[in-house]
């Protein structure tokens, strides 16, 4: 299918309540509205996501954010070929808010409907920014999931390995908290860090003495939370310099331990004999700025291809919704009013589930 596509996206997976119009043709694809309505101020209180307070923000919020995406773009209903929403992973109260606003305008308007698994939003979001061929290899890192997949296809992906306990942003979040840093985590942790010693800290690198892609960063947290009592029962409290430290010394460490597995993963996608090699990361972590340079320069030793989104891309988005959508409805995926919200949903169906998912499902 070749024709002019323009999609309505619906995103409500977690605290940002988001739509987007993105128009696709043959050969490029145009953001023409990206509206993003963040819930930070309603969770600071909290120190991190209160799923509920989400939830109701979500339901409260996203027919405005449509609204004004379509006006943004300066489309009606009318003018879509189609609406693409969120329909898992994700808080399962937020989910279920943009699966049912998705249905409704659907049946209103007769549009089909595409359910969207977000970390394929992620996954696919270097093919709308920059037309990536398949397969390439994507190392999605965010504040709730961080996997290394091949991208194969639209909704085709392998994945080669993952945290087995928490994700890096969520590590983030909770290392921020420790510290008394304001949410969200990574960008307040790594603006403290700048100005820190990493060396200060020996802090570990969780599982780099295990062969395989696999990660772990929940350890790591720990001994950021001793290295703090420490401080604290020696000193009575923590002076700047100090918070600075344990800053650039745990980020120094999740570094190390992407930049490592990153390597490692690269060599498992070499045997893909890609045409043109890619190295692509999505997800609000790839915001980072040591991180990407990290990346960057495994890549280049590999002899592989760089990609990192923007970073209005890199957080949770509607334009990623809409263009993941326009690709499965280009492969023939469609869906009926029984779409429903999953709070679980792996990219990759045939991969184990991993070790630290729990009695409800494959985290990954």
């Amino acid at each position: 299918m070749s024709r002019p596509l323009t999609f309505l996206g619906i995103e409500s997976s977690c605290d940002d309540t988001a739509a987007a119009v993105v128009r696709a043709e043959a050969t490029r694809a145009e953001i023409l509205s990206s509206v993003v309505d963040g819930q930070t101020a309603l969770h600071a209180a909290f120190g991190g996501v209160v799923p509920e307070i989400a939830a109701r923000a979500h339901a409260e919020r996203l027919d405005l954010c449509v609204e004004r995406a379509l006006e943004e773009a300066g489309l009606g209903l009318r003018d879509l070929d189609g609406i693409a929403v969120t329909a898992g992973p994700g808080l399962i109260g937020g989910v279920l808010s943009g699966v049912m606003l998705a249905k409704g305008l659907a049946a209103g308007t007769g549009l089909p409907l595409v359910g969207v698994n977000h970390l394929a939003g992620h996954a696919l979001t270097p093919r709308l920014t920059d037309g990536l061929a398949f397969p390439y290899l994507m190392l999605l890192v965010s504040g709730g999931h961080c996997q290394f997949l091949i991208a194969r296809g639209a909704e085709e992906f392998s994945r080669l390995g993952g945290s087995i306990d928490d994700a890096p942003g969520e590590a983030f979040d909770k290392t921020a908290k420790l510290l008394g840093l304001p949410q969200p985590g990574g960008p307040s942790v790594e603006a403290e860090a700048a100005s820190g010693d990493p060396r200060r800290f020996a802090f570990p690198r969780p599982m780099l003495d295990r062969p395989g892609c696999d990660m772990s960063f929940s350890g790591l947290k720990t001994a950021l939370l001793r290295a703090r009592d420490g401080l604290v029962a020696e000193k009575g409290g923590l002076t700047r310099a100090d918070r600075a430290d344990l800053c650039a010394g745990f980020q120094a460490a999740v570094v190390d331990v992407l930049a490592e597995k990153t390597r490692r993963a690269l060599a498992l996608y070499a045997a893909e004999g890609a045409a043109r090699p890619a190295l692509a990361v999505a997800g609000g972590v790839a915001a980072n700025g040591p991180i990407r340079a990290a990346l960057t320069s495994v890549a280049e030793a590999a002899g592989v291809r760089f990609l990192a989104p923007p970073l209005r891309l890199c957080t949770d988005n509607a334009a990623m919704i809409a263009w993941a959508g326009i690709e499965r409805f280009r492969a023939g995926g469609r869906d009926g009013m029984e779409l429903s919200a999953r709070p679980r949903w792996p990219l990759d169906r045939s991969a184990p589930a991993l070790i630290g998912s729990g009695r409800k499902g494959a985290k990954a």
